[in-house]
Order: structure tokens, then C-alpha cells, then sequence
């Protein structure tokens, strides 16, 4: 669970009261009240015990926050709704960026100004009425910046248009000095090519602006089975990856969720596999695509049909409810019938795992084409992401999160080598950048922040 227990002070009254001084908004230390609950994102794995909290009012808090950890040579971290653990947040000051809600929508030039608070449905709730949408999660409720700028798989609409780091236009973000920047492919483009995928391990993002893309015939859903046919049902995905156009977007996820309340009925307590389907078109047309699915096995559910945009959320049903999550993750180049039997025997009816969700998702399409701006983000080869969740932590479920480990190290041969930064944990043996652009952040880093102000969130230095 989220280590946010200690009511102990380590800043004095005085910095405190600098910091209180600074800023318009709430400033928390150990022992405040609302402290522990400012230090708690969604995930509750995370570890984060920090001197100081602010909760930011405005970017001109942010800036003046940095500026005064910079005079104390006080670490810095960030967080908006916290739904990545992360690496521990231990001492320093922790930014909370959640009251920087701000989205405004330019119709005409297809863009979003996005504030660093903001959440996907802050966002769809001005795009959607427009007819334009962006490259979101599937979730509604995870946060804009992190998704972003850790590349942005979207499952409605990635493959038709790319990684939603790919659409960044520009960033309004604060350096390591205190000094608010904005950040474009032709304004500080060694900044801009390493926020996007080092994140705040370079400044403090306030804002982000991004591509919309125009919202059309929309049809979607899930199709469920019993666990037993993971062999015809993996098949029938493979064979559907293989030559799905760019308009239709989909994963599997093996299910394996304990009867607790609030689990559906038809998941709670069996293992069941889940195929989720986003169609950019008609019904139509998709039903001939599914054909060969809906043919492999009996369908338990099968929910795929005509859908409203703004009802997205349903496809992957998504907790909402803040829980801990230890993740796991690999970037597949293929899934070949070999790689499909290994995933069958560490993850299949027989394996005796105990792992709540381990996913195949298609990539491809616009996420393999090179983009007009690149960015550390490189997963151009990649054609399947893998990915492992367990509820709970390494020290709560050890067993289970060895048996995440093991299902990305029975894949690895088919694997690029790096993981997604989105499914990242803050590991240092996770390797989400090539061997290039590890060394070009090492150098920008250097540069950017030579004090090491900002928290490290992936390891960039082996020292770290």
C-alpha cells in the first residue's frame, strides 16, 4: 500500500513558511492535515514520503516552487493523479500539478492547450461536442501529461494516427532553475525531444498542447471466453492482427480477477479472456473482420456493435478506484505461433499463475511510421505490447509478481528489448529507450539539470 504514514517534520518552520509565503496554494509537510492524501495518486503502490507538498494553484506556483528548491538544493518530484508507482518519493518536495485543469479547444487548427491537472474527460467533455477527440487511454480518468509524454498508446485511435507522443505540438514546462519555458520542435528542440519520454526527469510540465482528430462512425465493445479456449482464441487474434486495417484497434487480456465486490459477476473468481475491439467506421464493416473471432470459440459476451464515442470507457471497463498495481511490460516485434504457445504455457488454464491481468496489444499501423518530430520514444518496431498487472506489491504478493516476471521473460524472444514507458515501474533493469537515445537524455540531462534537482523516474545513470 501507498507509504504515506509519517507525521514527522523534517522541514523547519521557517522553510515552510518561505515555501507558504511563495505561493497560492496549499503548502503540506508530516503531520498536516490532508498530507497523507496529497502524497496519494491512484496507485497505490507508490511509495512517497516527502518533506513538502504543495499543491500547486497555478504554473507561477510551479515556477516559484522549483525556484525555491533550487536555492535549498532540495530534490523535486511531480505528480498529477499518480496512476504509475514509479520510483519512490522519499525527502524533497512533491509538486502536485492536480488544480491545472485548464483545456481550451481550437476548433479550426485541430489542437488542445491542456493544463497539467487535466484528466482525458476534462478533455472530451470540450473536444467531443466539436467532433474531435485526442489520442487517449482507455481510460477516462488517467491524466493527459503523463500518458502523453510517456508515448500514448491510444486503443481507439493509435493506429490510425500514431503514438499520442507523436501529436505533441508544444510544452509549457518549468526548468530545473525555476525558469518557465515554452518547448517546441522549432523553440529548445533538444528540451522538447527529451520531455517527451524523460518527462519530468527534465522540468516540471505545466501544460501541453496537442492534434485532435475528427470523431466519425464509431463501433465497439468486448468479446469474452471462457479461459479453457485461450488456444483458438489466440489463434483467431493472431490471424485478426495480421491483416486488421488501421482503423481497427485491439488487444487481448487474459482475466484472472478474485471474487471481491465490485468485480462483475461473469469475471469474478474464473479465468476469462477478453478481447477488445474499437472500430474507426460501421458495424458493417467490422463484423466481417470479428467473423473468424466469433467463430474460434463460444462466446460467453459479446458486446461489439455500434457505439457513441464519449462511451469508449466501456470497452476496457477500466477500475476507477485508486488500488496497488505492479506492473510488468515487454514491446513484442511479433507474436508468432511459438511466441502464442509460450505465452499458453506460463500464462494459460494450466499454469497455476496468479497474475489479474496479463494483455496483448496490437500495435502497428500509424504507431510504425516515423514521424515528422521524433522523440525518446522509439517503439517503431514493435508490432505487440505485453503487459502484466497485479494487484498488489512485491512485498504483499511476491509470488505473483514473480509470476509477472516470468510471463515477459517466456516472450522475451520475441521482444524488442525495451519496455513501455507507460508500463514502467521505475525497475532499473527496464531498458523503454534505445541504447542512442539513452545516451542523447544523458547528455540533455546533464545539461538541463547538472544538480540533479528533478527526481529521476526511469534510470538514466546506473549510479542513480
Amino acid at each position: 500500500m501507498s507509504t504515506t504514514t509519517d507525521t514527522t517534520s523534517r522541514v523547519g518552520d521557517g522553510t515552510f513558511d518561505d515555501l507558504t509565503g511563495r505561493v497560492r496554494g496549499d503548502v503540506l509537510r508530516p503531520g498536516s492535515p490532508g498530507y497523507t492524501e496529497a502524497c496519494t495518486g491512484y496507485n497505490l503502490a507508490a511509495v512517497r514520503l516527502p518533506d513538502l507538498v504543495l499543491r500547486a494553484a497555478d504554473a507561477a506556483d510551479v515556477a516559484a516552487a522549483v525556484a525555491f528548491a533550487a536555492e535549498r538544493s532540495m530534490p523535486v518530484a511531480v505528480m498529477s493523479t499518480g496512476h504509475q508507482a514509479g520510483r519512490p518519493i522519499e525527502g524533497g518536495l512533491l509538486i502536485r500539478t492536480g488544480a491545472l485543469t485548464e483545456v481550451t479547444v481550437d476548433r479550426e487548427r485541430r489542437s488542445a492547450r491542456i493544463g497539467a491537472g487535466a484528466r482525458w474527460q476534462d478533455v472530451l467533455a470540450v473536444s467531443l461536442p466539436l467532433g474531435l477527440a485526442p489520442l487517449h487511454g482507455s481510460s477516462p480518468v488517467v491524466g493527459v501529461v503523463g500518458f502523453t509524454l510517456g508515448g500514448g498508446i491510444s486503443p481507439t485511435m493509435g493506429r490510425a494516427h500514431g503514438w499520442a507522443v507523436d501529436h505533441i505540438r508544444a510544452i509549457d514546462v518549468v526548468t530545473a532553475d525555476g525558469t518557465p519555458l515554452r518547448v517546441a520542435a522549432d523553440r529548445h528542440p533538444d528540451l522538447f525531444w527529451a520531455l517527451r519520454g524523460g518527462r519530468s526527469d527534465f522540468g516540471v510540465v505545466t501544460a501541453l498542447e496537442i492534434d485532435l482528430f475528427p470523431v466519425g462512425a464509431f463501433a465497439g465493445g468486448g468479446l469474452f471466453f471462457e479461459g479453457a479456449q485461450l488456444e483458438p482464441v489466440l489463434a483467431a487474434f493472431r490471424a485478426l492482427t495480421a491483416t486488421a486495417p488501421d482503423a481497427l484497434s485491439t488487444s487481448l487480456a487474459l482475466l484472472r480477477m478474485p471474487p471481491l465486490p465490485g468485480v462483475p459477476p461473469l469475471l469474478a473468481g474464473r479465468f476469462v479472456l477478453h478481447l477488445r475491439v474499437a472500430f474507426l467506421g460501421e458495424t458493417a464493416d467490422l463484423d466481417p473482420l470479428l467473423e473468424p473471432v466469433r467463430a474460434a470459440a463460444p462466446a460467453l459476451v459479446d458486446t461489439v456493435g455500434p457505439l457513441p464515442y464519449e462511451r469508449f470507457p466501456e470497452i476496457h471497463a477500466d477500475p476507477v478506484d485508486p488500488a496497488p498495481l505492479t506492473e510488468r511490460g515487454a514491446m513484442l516485434r511479433d507474436l508468432p505461433a511459438d511466441a502464442a504457445e509460450a505465452l499458453r504455457e506460463v500464462a494459460g488454464p494450466d499454469s497455476g499463475i496468479h497474475v489479474e491481468i496479463v494483455e496483448l496489444r496490437h500495435l502497428g499501423g500509424a504507431m510504425s511510421r516515423e514521424p515528422g518530430t521524433g522523440s525518446a520514444v522509439d517503439h517503431r518496431d514493435a508490432r505487440y505490447s505485453l503487459w502484466c498487472a497485479v494487484v498488489g506489491t512485491r512485498d504483499d504478493r511476491p509470488d505473483a509478481v514473480r509470476d509477472a516476471a516470468d510471463v515477459v521473460d517466456a516472450l522475451a524472444p520475441w521482444g524488442t528489448g525495451r519496455h513501455y514507458l507507460n508500463h514502467s515501474a521505475g525497475d532499473p533493469l527496464e531498458r523503454p529507450f534505445t541504447p542512442a537515445a539513452l545516451e542523447r537524455l544523458r547528455a540533455l540531462r546533464a545539461s538541463a539539470d547538472p544538480h540533479g534537482r528533478f527526481r529521476p523516474q526511469h534510470v538514466l545513470d546506473p549510479s542513480e
